[in-house]
């Protein structure tokens, strides 16, 4: 009995020593040091893109967002670390971020903001995603060019100009248009070797998925090139480059926060806070429902409330701006905090500032917009897919009653029916998540193509509206476009979905045409593994 009660008194010490460890963690991780955390590194994200102050910020979805106040972003864009991890570099179409590309060519270059919490000076969406989007973009421009080059008679009015007007040997990439792989130093050799030799196998999956190379031909006049800029790079600044006398195209990579592993205890005005690398990172566990938008408007105010008033003012905040979007008609749950308890063993619980969130987190709407996008009165955002008289956007535009609309094909389960609305103009589908329903999507399919089907004979201008208006909304356009339109984006009521096979390919190559237009596209593979199954369902009923 003695032996078993020191063994438990052993075990009870063990626990203690874990549990404190985990809640002086918890201590630093407050709310206020991660608002004064991103404040901090803001401050350096804006002294870099004064540096050149013609260059386009962009902010990588979604940590970039709180570094950067939402008037100084020109665009988002969305590279994911998951596809440069060691071993799993990916190419992905689904996130091709041409709008970037343009963008870039069009303004000399740009520089993209985002941050990490790994104690890395940069995330693996900077370390490699980028520097291989870059690549394989180059890599399908040079293709292009030599193609048109070799081809000769081909050349239609637009490249003849570029030829004629330009240099010859530099249109052709035969010496100054640089393709390989820029990596950092830092990146092994054999990790390079690996991922250069998978270039080509990523070059022609690009050039299959019928994105449109064309338009970054003309568009990017020089080859794109990652640059990398930390807390701990060393720039003169009577020294700074003139961007434009580059040969290169340049894509200034920008890791916000500073890579020490330990936190540090900093003193700003009469208050002192704990430095979080990446706060920014994982909004919902530490946010309390806070957006980036609502940061940098309330931002003053938050920083200088202090540590004890911080979580009651973030509260209040939130509230308000969750009755104002209601009283408008828009969804808007209440926010409900959960704090984790760490109680055992009949100790008594600890409820930090450790918090998760439960209320759906949604997109900033800051993106580049194309010539097919509409602003509503409130600013936010609806993407026309071409001509096709199909437009997407999130469930807040629906509150807005856009006069262009004739009908509306509404996939959030959570929304209401507007009280003008007929059933012939008007369809509601409670479609969730594939990660809360494996089959919602697939289930509701038929009945959104039926209901397009009819209102695009009618000629009817229709809004397909999801909850962020980036995934289901999307993946419900893509499903009607490749049921009911041909390869050229003309609707033809399904004739030519009869004639050809469905394969990943081609749905591969509609999504990319839906995604040129609607650029804040972020589809989850969940629900593109259901649109995928609809097609074929659909095709195996068609009769022979």
């Amino acid at each position: 009995m003695a032996a078993a009660a020191s063994e438990h008194a052993a075990e009870e010490g063990t626990m203690s020593i874990y549990k404190a460890a985990r809640r002086i963690k918890r201590r630093e991780s407050t709310l206020y040091n991660a608002l004064r955390s991103v404040a901090d590194d803001a401050a350096f994200v804006a002294e870099i893109a004064a540096l050149w102050p013609t260059l386009p910020l962009v902010a990588n979805l979604r940590c970039g967002l709180w570094y950067a106040q939402p008037r100084s972003l020109a665009a988002t864009c969305y590279f994911k670390s998951t596809d440069g991890h060691a071993g799993n570099w990916a190419f992905s179409t689904a996130r091709l971020n041409l709008h970037l590309a343009l963008l870039a060519g069009e303004r000399g270059g740009c520089i993209i903001v985002d941050s990490t919490r790994k104690g890395k000076r940069f995330p693996d969406s900077m370390a490699k995603t980028i520097p291989i989007w870059c690549c394989v973009l180059n890599r399908a421009i040079q293709r292009h060019r030599l193609r048109a080059i070799n081809q000769g008679s081909g050349l239609n009015s637009e490249m003849s100009a570029v030829v004629s007007n330009g240099d010859a040997e530099e249109y052709s990439g035969s010496s100054n248009w640089d393709s390989s792989v820029h990596l950092p130093v830092w990146v092994l050799e054999t990790e390079r070797n690996a991922i250069e030799g998978r270039i080509e196998e990523w070059v022609d999956l690009f050039e299959s998925c019928g994105a449109d190379i064309h338009s970054l031909a003309l568009g990017l006049q020089k080859p794109l090139r990652p640059l990398w800029i930390s807390q701990n790079t060393r720039i003169w600044l009577n020294e700074v480059p003139d961007h434009q006398l580059w040969d290169f195209t340049p894509i200034i990579l920008v890791s916000a926060s500073a890579s020490g592993t330990v936190a540090t205890q900093r003193t700003a005005s009469e208050f002192s806070w704990r430095y979080i690398p990446g706060a920014g990172d994982d909004e919902e566990s530490w946010a309390r429902g806070l957006t980036p938008t609502l940061f940098w408007k309330h931002s003053y105010d938050l920083l200088d409330g202090g540590p004890d008033l911080c979580n009651q003012l973030v509260a209040d905040i939130v509230e308000k701006d969750r009755v104002y979007r209601a009283q408008r008609g828009e969804h808007s749950p209440q926010v409900i905090v959960k704090h984790i308890k760490c109680s055992s063993h009949g100790q008594e619980s600890y409820t930090g500032d450790h918090t998760i969130i439960t209320q759906p987190m949604n997109s900033n709407p800051s993106t580049l917009a194309p010539a097919n996008t509409q602003y509503s009165n409130d600013g936010h955002v609806v993407f026309w897919i071409g001509t096709s008289n199909i437009a997407v956007a999130s469930t807040m535009q629906v509150a807005d009653g856009l006069a262009d609309m004739d009908c509306i094909l509404n996939c959030d389960s959570t929304s209401r029916l507007p009280s003008n609305s007929s059933e012939d103009s008007y369809l509601e589908l409670p479609i969730v998540d594939s990660k809360d329903e494996r089959f919602s999507l697939l289930k509701n399919l038929p009945k959104a193509v039926s209901f397009a089907k009819n209102n695009l004979i009618a000629r009817r201008k229709m809004l397909l509206c999801c909850q962020s208006g980036e995934d289901i909304s999307i993946c419900v356009a893509l499903a009607i476009i490749t049921r009911l339109f041909n390869d050229t984006g003309c609707f033809d009521c399904g004739e030519s979905f009869m004639r050809r096979d469905i394969t990943k390919l081609e749905m591969r190559k509609r999504l990319v045409f839906i995604c040129k237009y609607a650029v804040n596209a972020r589809p989850s593979r969940g629900n593109l593994r259901q649109v995928y199954g609809f097609l074929c369902n659909e095709k195996e009923q068609l009769p022979h």
